[in-house]
């Protein structure tokens, strides 16, 4: 079976929300998937998954979050080729603009993207958390 890892970064609680039901809904479709904060696990750890959800909300002008997540996703870029890894994040302006980068940042690291990054405005109603477990379920059958 292969190893899973949701790793996330949330602020006000929507992004960490949407990471739990990403999470729940590969264990739905039956992977061993764990969930991590980004502060509990480094990038070198991350490499060692088979397959990747990352989340991380908007920031700033929509830019990722930089304290803690762009370090982080900076260092894993590197050895992300060959990798199946999902994208998600919630965001309360823009359109998107954020998630648009860093899928290509993503894809330009060699990884295979398991759809487009999964974007919800503001906190993740129903239809939102219905949508992140059916990425972690198409993450956990890619």
């Amino acid at each position: 079976m292969s190893k899973l890892a949701v790793i996330y970064w949330t602020g006000t609680g929507n992004t960490g929300a949407m990471a739990q039901a990403v999470a729940d809904g590969a264990k739905g479709a039956g992977a061993e998937a764990e969930l991590l904060t980004v502060s509990e696990i480094s990038a070198d750890a991350a490499a060692a998954y088979d397959k990747l959800a990352l989340g991380c909300p908007a920031m700033g002008a929509e830019v990722l979050e930089e304290g803690e997540f762009e370090p982080f996703f900076t260092a894993l870029e590197g050895k992300l080729s060959g990798k199946k890894v999902a994208l998600f994040g919630s965001y309360g302006w823009g359109d998107g603009q954020w998630m648009r980068e860093w899928q290509e940042r993503t894809e330009k690291a060699g990884a295979v993207l398991c759809g487009e990054g999964l974007i919800v405005n503001e906190a993740p109603d129903e239809a939102g958390l219905e949508s992140c477990r059916a990425l972690g379920a198409r993450l956990a059958s890619a």
